[in-house]
């Protein structure tokens, strides 16, 4: 089984912002321990815009500590590269191959003009295990917590 924390950004990575995530994050998992032991680790990141960190936890367990690192090192990335990753009013949908981000009250405006509608494709970001990820992760709107909040 595997813990994960999705990371979206607001807008697509460049290659090099792209590069130099992938760079830091995995120099990161390659060393990340909690209480002194090494976490089974790796990161990826999905369509340029979704940073996935995992887990293995059938190994050692990440701490309240060792994922406080994680957030930290995020927030410096956010920094470092003018970037948003933990904006959760973002929502990101498909729009035939294309997969769009927009601010809640743009995506209310969509749905309620019919833009957006319950076949659509969103994503979400909420889902924290590997499992979920394929299965849970981009559903239907229809099937999504966004209905609930948007219908």
């Amino acid at each position: 089984m595997e813990r994960i924390w999705i990371y979206q950004a607001a807008k697509s990575f460049s290659e090099g912002e792209e590069a130099r995530i992938l760079n830091k994050l995995e120099a990161f998992t390659d060393q990340w321990e909690a209480h002194k032991e090494k976490l089974t680790a790796r990161v990826e990141i999905r369509y340029h815009l979704f940073i996935i960190i995992s887990v293995d936890l059938s190994q050692v367990l990440p701490s309240g500590c060792s994922i406080d690192k994680s957030v930290h090192l995020l927030k410096e990335l956010e920094s470092e590269l003018n970037i948003s990753l933990f904006d959760r009013m973002q929502i990101a949908y498909r729009k035939g191959d294309e997969i769009q981000v927009v601010p809640r009250a743009t995506f209310e405006q969509l749905f309620a003009t019919g833009q957006i509608n319950e076949d659509t494709m969103v994503f979400n970001n909420l889902v924290d295990n590997g499992e979920d990820l394929k299965t849970k992760w981009e559903v239907p709107f229809k099937d999504s917590w966004h209905a609930r909040v948007f219908a």
